[in-house]
């Protein structure tokens, strides 16, 4: 009988200590670990290619035509001159006039001697002139204003440049110093 009644209590032993250990695995920190997912290896994405800069519709976006003002007297004439002779002012106090010179030597075979459209613009005036061709010294377009014209006075006020576009020639964005101003006032 002895080995009877040892067997009845090794079974709910056994069946204990089973339970026992069920219950402490299912109350521990038991993290479920997902499977791996199947990795793919991304292609980058070609670079965008850079798109150009589009040339602004308004003038005064433009980059200003690269060069400087200088200013000097030429006999008894008040003379401005932007990169060397693109753009020349130039006063004739007797006449009272300022005459605009604006470099030709890019100008289309045809013009030479004749009228050639010439616009200016400034932040506050634009106006469309009509010039004439010379050849000598060298191939300028020249525009005669009376001294006391109001597009004179919008060139040197213009806020930091003023515009001039000549037909059949590359436009130039031209800074407004002090030496326009200066011819401007030595003319009047």
């Amino acid at each position: 009988m002895h080995m009877k009644a040892n067997r009845r209590l090794r079974t709910p032993v056994i069946l204990a200590a089973a339970l026992a250990a069920t219950l402490t695995a299912s109350c521990s920190d038991h993290r479920v670990v997902p499977s791996p997912t199947p990795t793919t290896t991304a292609r980058p994405f070609p670079s965008p290619r850079p798109v150009p800069a589009r040339p602004s519709a308004d003038w005064r976006d433009a980059p200003v035509t690269p060069g400087n003002w200088t200013w000097a007297m030429e006999g008894n004439i008040s003379v401005a001159r932007f990169a060397g002779n693109a753009l020349v002012l130039q006063c004739d106090r007797n006449a009272g006039t300022v005459t605009l010179l604006r470099e030709a030597a890019g100008l289309r075979d045809g013009a030479a001697g004749g009228q050639v459209p010439i616009t200016v613009m400034t932040t506050s005036l634009t106006r469309g002139l009509t010039g004439a061709a010379r050849s000598l010294p060298a191939p300028t377009i020249a525009v005669t204003l009376p001294a006391r014209d109001g597009l004179l006075d919008a060139m040197a006020f213009s806020r930091g440049r003023f515009a001039i576009e000549t037909a059949g020639l590359a436009p130039l964005y031209v800074p407004s110093w002090p030496e326009v101003s200066r011819v401007i006032e030595d003319c009047r």
